[in-house]
């Protein structure tokens, strides 16, 4: 099983205990949140550092700025003496990276489309719907196209044998590129399609004896998946598909859920400042933050508008959105009582040490009047 393979299976997992695919896609978000708590953790303990080791890396850099290697050698240094990693914070950023491009991958998929592209949660409409997409009904015998369409196979294929035998799950060896169509694509009259046999990972004897083949097709630009019947002829298997003209449209839910995203990464950004905000910290890099804080979720909005993203992958930012404002809000108040904890254990040693000078001194005055005394 692939990973893609892997992630449908267990959203498959979580529908079933839930009970709906949207809260299995919350409960995959919680459950990777939760398993990144304590590099977060770490991460925002690394942030805290670096604002307050901020001043003195300035005056390295503002020192040495005219001889970047000593610069380097110096703040190298830096780091050591404060053991302090400043790629520390950044763990979790890069293993939610991976994540995000497995379920996105995942719920583009024939495999989820088929599964559970109608699938509805709360307002949104389709969890497989982008903000812009043609309407398409899956597995209803004829695909809706338009002119530039693109296809690609399912990964894997039935293949009926002249012996009357039937291979199941037969792999597609490529199969973005396995299928190819035949002349122009004309909605409304049947679309012509190909496959070589040699895009069927079977042994020679078997590809000989093949007669036909079942095979999921997809449609990228509309994804709507079709199951095909191919008959062979010769070395390639040929099939002839019903067609009609797509119909386009606009999902307004996606656009709320972009919106809603944009939101909440705000809102993030600035609970993140909030709790940043008596640390000690050098203005400019302040001012860089605050500024990024309301420029970055515009421009992620902007992107998503023009970059086909599925609604539940939307689901899915949203929900690591709102988990990361709670996350912050807990963290913080934990490292502050660290804090706390640290500088009253300060405090508390430089008492001790100034009661102790303080007894030191009174037994040497002592001491001394004593001496004078017997004089």
């Amino acid at each position: 099983m692939d990973f893609v393979g892997l992630t449908i299976f267990i959203l498959q997992f979580l529908k079933n205990v839930v009970g709906n695919w949207g809260l299995a896609i919350i409960a995959l978000t919680i459950i990777v949140r939760l398993a990144m708590w304590h590099s977060s953790v770490s991460q925002q303990r690394s942030m805290r550092v670096m604002q307050a080791l901020q001043p003195k890396m300035k005056m390295i850099q503002d020192r040495y700025k005219s001889d970047p290697q000593t610069m380097q050698r110096k703040m190298a240094e830096f780091y050591k003496e404060h053991q302090f990693n400043p790629m520390g914070g950044c763990l979790p950023m890069l293993i939610q990276i991976p994540i995000f491009i497995l379920l996105y991958t995942a719920l583009i998929s024939p495999q989820f489309i088929a599964a559970a592209g109608k699938s509805n949660f709360l307002f949104i409409d389709r969890l497989d719907a982008t903000i812009k997409s043609n309407a398409g009904v899956s597995f209803d015998g004829k695909f809706q196209v338009g002119p530039r369409d693109n296809f690609q196979a399912g990964k894997e294929a039935k293949v009926y044998l002249k012996s009357g035998e039937v291979l199941d799950s037969v792999k597609v060896k490529q199969p973005m590129k396995a299928v190819e169509v035949q002349g122009d694509i004309v909605p409304g009259e049947n679309l012509d399609l190909k496959i070589a046999l040699d895009n069927l990972n079977l042994k020679f004897a078997e590809l000989n004896g093949i007669e036909k083949a079942e095979i999921d097709i997809l449609d990228i630009s509309t994804r709507e998946t079709e199951k095909v019947e191919f008959t062979r002829n010769g070395d390639i298997l040929m099939a002839s598909v019903p067609t009609a003209v797509v119909a386009g449209a606009i999902h307004y839910d996606v656009i709320f859920l972009i919106i809603l995203f944009a939101i909440t990464m705000w809102i993030s950004q600035k609970v993140m400042m909030a709790q940043n905000k008596n640390q000690p910290q050098d203005p400019t890099q302040q001012a860089i933050q605050k500024s990024m804080g309301t420029i970055m979720p515009v421009m992620i909005m902007v992107t998503f508008v023009f970059i086909p993203i599925p609604a539940g992958v939307l689901l899915y930012l949203v929900t690591s959105n709102i988990f990361q404002i709670v996350q912050t809000v807990i963290i913080n108040k934990k490292l502050d009582k660290e804090d706390e904890t640290k500088k009253a254990a300060k405090q508390g040693s430089s008492k001790d040490i100034d009661t102790k000078a303080s007894m030191d001194s009174k037994i040497i005055e002592v001491k001394d009047a004593k001496d004078v005394e017997d004089k």
